[in-house]
């Protein structure tokens, strides 16, 4: 019987944040009586460093693919293409499962037959320390009957709070930074049924490849905006993006 979910992690040189990811998935899974419903991906860029052996730890990570890779969306690619779960769920390593009742919540929620499920996110710094909800923290406020519309302005939903059925989801555009994006939006374009979580998916670490490379990453959003909204809305809409990301960084401070 094939299983319901599958996490896919992608690492590379990771020994420092894995743990803090494969430990909440231990828990997590603890609260779950049917293992068997979950398979655990972990797609490594071949490190140099402890990460295979960390992850080597975990007897229930079902496969740990490590060999070199064009990049964060390449080994997403292959994790996907691995996955046979039913529902795919990206957490990468540093970032971890709000806590120990979020699989058995979303497991539970399965049961709904939806094509899409999302739910807010909670940022962490690398301390681990808690800056806040996604929601709150940035400009992205969370609707409750999401579309692919209401990604108009950007990344509506964090990557990592985003489920999605294997067979709605796109391959990834492994040169654009911002393939994120548009993975999200051409599931959403793909769904019949989209449900809202009332319950927080994940902890984020904020810093990721977006924000390491943050010029070019604007230009692959527009990309992406244009592709799936037309030139003239796309250029409106950055226009709006910039305004409100100025007015929202000088209330609140920086939030990339």
């Amino acid at each position: 019987m094939k299983p319901l979910l599958t996490i896919v992690t992608i690492t590379y040189n990771a020994e420092h944040f894995l743990p803090r990811t494969l430990k909440s998935a231990e828990r997590a899974l603890l609260e779950i009586s049917n293992k068997t419903s979950v398979e655990y991906l972990i797609i490594d860029g071949g490190s140099k460093d402890q990460t295979i052996a960390i992850a080597n730890e975990y007897p229930f990570i079902s496969k740990i693919i490590s060999e070199p890779d064009r990049g964060l969306y390449d080994a997403m690619n292959k994790g996907q293409a691995l996955a046979t779960g039913k529902y795919l769920w990206f957490l990468n390593a540093g970032d971890e499962m709000f806590d120990h009742t979020t699989l058995s919540g979303l497991l539970a929620a399965f049961d709904k037959n939806a094509d899409v499920y999302y739910s807010d996110a909670l940022l962490v710094r690398e301390d681990g320390s808690e800056v806040g909800l996604r929601s709150k923290f940035t400009p992205h406020d969370l609707p409750k009957n999401l579309s692919w519309k209401d990604f108009a302005l950007g990344m509506k939903v964090c990557h990592q709070s985003f489920i999605a059925k294997k067979e709605v989801a796109p391959v990834y555009d492994y040169i654009n930074l911002s393939a994120d994006i548009d993975w999200e939006i051409t599931c959403l374009k793909n769904a019949r049924k989209v449900e809202y979580l009332s319950f927080t998916l994940c902890r984020y670490l904020m810093g990721g490849l977006s924000i390491q490379n943050h010029r070019r990453s604007l230009l692959d959003r527009f990309n992406v905006l244009k592709k799936h909204f037309g030139l003239i809305p796309a250029l409106w809409n950055h226009g709006i993006i910039f305004w409100r990301g100025f007015w929202f960084a000088r209330k609140n401070g920086k939030y990339w």
